[in-house]
Order: C-alpha cells, then structure tokens, then sequence
C-alpha cells in the first residue's frame, strides 16, 4: 500500500523514478543533491516508490530535534547529530550496522543544503568499516527525476571513491542548484 500511494505521490507531482540496484537490508544511501528540505520528503517517497520496506534512518542536525518536530523526525528514522560534540558518528553508526540485522542510513555527503564542495566522508567511512555498499541515490528537480541506479564500489583510496561519487552527481540539478557545489 505504501508502495502505491508515494507512486501516485511522485506521478503526482510530474516525477519520474527509477531503480536499477537491489535494495540490501543494511546500506549506505548517499543521497544528492541536497539543495533543500524538500529533498527528506522526495527521497522518502522514492524509497517506498522503488519498493523499500523498512524504515531509512537520516542524520540531522540537533536543532531540528525540538517539540513537536523531534517526534516526527524520530518516527521518520531521524537521528540528532550534535555538530559541537567530538563523541565519534562513525563508530556510532558502524555499532549500528553490526548490532541490527536491518539498517539503512541515508547521508548527504554536502551536509549541508548550501552549496559545500568540501563534501564530508561520513558515509565513506561508515560503509568501509561495517562492510555494506553505498548506494548512490540522485534526486534531479531539473528533469524530476530521482533513482537509485548505482552502487558504489569501495576501493580503499577514499580520494579517487569520493571523487567517482562527486562525477557520478555532477550532471544532476538540486532544487536550488546554485546551492549544489562539486
């Protein structure tokens, strides 16, 4: 049912999408251009669109955790993250993947929604150390466009990786894409 109505949703609003990987059940999903709020909404209802299942996990940051939004954002899968804080994110997530048999995280590598070309290697790092793929995942307002087509082959040298994910989404257009920085 979920399925069928953020179909309609997207239809709906003169979406397209399209999915050409499987969705494992513990993944990265990097997800860009992130030049928006709307970006939470429209990847959400892609997921459920292509067929996911079980609930994807986000990072935001801790100011959005206040009443009533934190019980949104927590039934949504939204996990607070403290910008002032040392305690390390990645350790905390890689004790995520390895204690649950289902986990899904959805990063946006700018983490940011404007325009950072020095994009943050959370993703890169989590997915390395609990050994799960990182799939690439692109919402392109320009066309209305939004897939998960590629997944991100790991090879260790973090510069040429990042690099590939940052030519993989330099065709794409964010909803403000001047806000959208490779």
């Amino acid at each position: 049912m979920r399925q069928k109505i953020s179909s309609f949703l997207l239809r709906l609003m003169g979406w397209k999408y399209k999915l050409s990987v499987e969705l494992p059940e513990k993944a990265i999903f990097c997800v860009a251009p992130h030049t928006s709020n709307w970006d939470l909404l429209m990847g959400e209802l892609l997921y459920f669109a292509v067929g996911g299942k079980h609930k994807v996990s986000f990072l935001i940051k801790k100011e959005w955790f206040f009443f009533p939004l934190k019980y949104l954002f927590r039934l949504m899968g939204g996990v607070p993250v403290d910008r002032q804080k040392r305690t390390s994110l990645v350790e905390q997530m890689v004790n995520e993947f390895n204690t649950r048999e289902q986990f899904c995280l959805a990063i946006t590598p700018e983490a940011t929604r404007k325009a950072n070309p020095n994009w943050k290697r959370g993703f890169y790092y989590i997915a390395l150390e609990a050994k799960v793929p990182v799939l690439l995942v692109y919402l392109d307002y320009s066309k209305k466009m939004a897939g998960v087509e590629r997944t991100l082959e790991l090879t260790g040298d973090e510069e040429a990786d990042v690099q590939t994910v940052k030519q993989y989404y330099s065709s794409f257009k964010g909803k403000y894409p001047d806000n959208f920085a490779i």
